[in-house]
């Protein structure tokens, strides 16, 4: 039996209208009964005209959200806006290619304010238009994206990985002092 979609179907198909060609929509409820709906957008510039059609509709934007993940061992920087209506929760995602920025969502959503700089102190995204890209709470010597040098807990997990984690651990501490 398949599950009924929640939400207002004039946003939900305005938005698919401005996904990818791979049609990267989906709808999903979790086991207390809380909807979702995940959007990937073609290009950064779309992100401007989803966030628009939820600004119409009254939603919020609850968190923004910078990652990196691999696709075919390439690596791929990634944003996501989470956005709340009527208790319904709307993902919208974006994948960075290269220099082209993401637009700011700050004259729309004051709160997006923070959510981008962090991101572009943290990840080194390049927000284009943001009305005060000042850094939030990291010195000024440290680049911008330090987060991308972190070691990711995948793989960290790994065993290989962990194996020659520990070692490296254990052999610093051999070391005389």
């Amino acid at each position: 039996m398949q599950e009924t979609i929640r939400g207002d179907v004039h946003i939900i198909q305005s938005i698919t209208a401005l996904c990818d060609e791979t049609g990267a929509v989906r709808h999903s409820v979790d086991s207390f009964s809380n909807a979702f709906h995940w959007f990937r957008l073609g290009t950064p510039r779309m992100l401007t005209q989803a966030t628009a059609v939820l600004h119409d509709a009254g939603a919020r934007l609850c968190m923004a959200t910078a990652y990196n993940r691999r696709h075919l061992n390439e690596p791929m920087q990634e944003v996501c806006y989470h956005f709340e209506l009527s208790g319904i929760l709307y993902n919208l995602t974006v994948t960075l290619n290269g220099e082209c920025p993401v637009p700011s969502i700050s004259p729309l959503f004051a709160n997006a304010d923070w959510h981008e700089r962090e991101m572009m102190e943290l990840y080194g995204v390049k927000v284009a238009d943001h009305p005060n890209p000042q850094r939030l709470f990291l010195d000024e010597k440290l680049d911008a994206g330090i987060l991308n040098q972190a070691v990711p807990l995948s793989i960290m997990m790994n065993s290989a990985c962990t194996t020659d984690l520990w070692e490296r651990i254990l052999k610093d501490r051999e070391k005389p002092e």
